[in-house]
């Protein structure tokens, strides 16, 4: 939509309308009405609640259609009730009130939200959209960067490149192990997300029941929350005051922001890479590098990402350092800033895409990787001076020192100093067949 407000939902909405199901304010509205019918069924087949009846074949029907009808037009007469009570979670509650009054259901609005706080059910619907994301919008992207770069470095794992470290030349590795570092990286991120645990709580006010056990003492509550919480496919949290304490949270944005951060030291290195000319990128036809130099093709896969998960970080970090933070038993901090959460997601999912599609346009520069390492021929001081120090040679590091700093070094001069060290004869005609390309140690075996 030309005139958003957001990029999100504007230039790039059809990047990540995947998230829509679950950060969007019809999405929202939709998960905490499926928390608040999930617990009146859930109240009405506790024997101790005999006020509450149970619910014939029909109703259940109403209640099934509720959830599966539940559209933009409904969340709107939402809306439309929120304007009235100026709450939002409230507003949920009149709407399934409204709907019984029409489906005849008059005997059961009174335990509609019956013993609830809305944080017992906003954390649960806002608990179940971070999973639903994390399980159908993140994991799967994540995952098919993971996979793209595990693809390439078996593509490349055998083409020697050279290193800089601190900028300078350095020894020697291969395409594809750099890029398998990175994929193992992300990949132990992306692990920690799948065993992160989803947790909820449904306890009222203040977190001990009190509403609930003075209507019924006789029930017990601490199991039918445990067992609620568990049917929502969460893990049960007693120990909260009213506010979930978010702390799983916190834990989700650290490691989506850990990955992020790797993501950004591999964009960066790859734009490296570009600019070097170790990588060519596929030229795609209609595009346009630059508005005044034509013959650009710029790097720009990388450099979206890098920004977007530079938004993504900005407020993942604060979300992880604010929500676990409450005055007393609650504050409305928290609101707000939960509310954003699908920015943060969004920001990344942009980013992980962008990056992709960036490493699809990926093509070696052979000629490039190969001057370069021909080139550098003084990098081959390390190995000698290493074969020279298990021969006993006195003084080795010092002797390569004053042959290659600040000196050009060739093929031919490497050689010659090979020639004339007093080594064992296989160590030194190892150190004759050695090139810079060769010269990559175990890289293409690491996996």
């Amino acid at each position: 939509m030309i005139t958003a407000l957001s990029p999100l939902d504007g230039r790039y909405s059809s990047k990540v309308e995947e998230l829509i199901p679950y950060f969007s304010e019809y999405a929202l509205i939709k998960h905490r009405l499926i928390v608040e019918i999930s617990w009146l069924l859930m109240l009405s087949a506790e024997p101790g609640i005999e006020e509450l009846p149970p619910f014939s074949d029909k109703e259940m029907k109403v209640l099934e259609n509720m959830i599966l009808k539940f559209d933009e037009k409904e969340a709107e007469r939402v809306k439309a009730i929120e304007k009235t009570t100026n709450h939002d979670v409230k507003a949920v509650e009149y709407y399934i009130a409204e709907k019984f009054e029409k489906a005849g259901m008059k005997k059961y609005i009174e335990f509609i939200h019956f013993a609830c706080t809305s944080e017992d059910i906003n954390n649960l619907a806002i608990a179940l959209m971070i999973q639903g994301a994390g399980n159908n919008a993140l994991l799967p992207v994540m995952k098919e960067l993971v996979k793209t770069l595990s693809g390439l470095s078996v593509k490349w794992k055998k083409v020697a490149m050279l290193s800089l470290t601190h900028g300078q030349p350095a020894t020697p590795t291969t395409v594809g192990k750099e890029l398998l570092i990175f994929a193992k990286r992300l990949e132990r991120q992306m692990k920690a997300l799948i065993k992160q645990e989803t947790l909820g709580k449904i306890n009222g006010a203040s977190g001990n029941f009190n509403a609930h056990v003075s209507a019924y003492p006789k029930v017990d509550w601490l199991k039918l929350s445990k067992k609620f919480v568990q049917n929502l496919g969460l893990v049960w949290n007693a120990y909260t005051p009213q506010i979930e304490p978010h702390d799983f949270q916190s834990e989700i944005y650290d490691t989506m922001a850990r990955f992020n951060t790797i993501l950004i030291d591999m964009d960066r290195d790859i734009w490296t890479y570009i600019s070097r000319g170790v990588f060519k990128q596929k030229v795609v036809k209609g595009e346009v590098g630059s508005s005044t130099m034509p013959h650009k093709v710029n790097p720009i896969d990388f450099e979206n990402s890098e920004g977007n998960l530079g938004l993504a970080n900005s407020l993942l970090r604060h979300m992880s350092e604010k929500l676990p933070i409450s005055r007393m038993q609650r504050d409305l901090t928290d609101s707000t800033v939960q509310r954003n959460i699908g920015i943060a997601f969004g920001y990344s999912i942009l980013a992980y895409k962008s990056t992709l599609k960036g490493l699809l346009k990926l093509e070696l520069n052979t000629k490039v990787i190969q001057e370069e390492l021909d080139n550098n021929w003084a990098l081959l001081a390390e190995p000698i001076q290493t074969v020279m120090r298990k021969n006993g040679v006195p003084n080795a590091y010092e002797k390569l020192k004053e042959l290659t700093r600040g000196k050009e070094i060739n093929k031919e001069s490497v050689r010659e100093f090979i020639k004339t060290l007093k080594i064992n004869d296989e160590d030194k005609e190892n150190l004759l067949k050695l090139t810079p390309a060769k010269y990559i140690g175990l890289a293409d075996k690491i996996k």
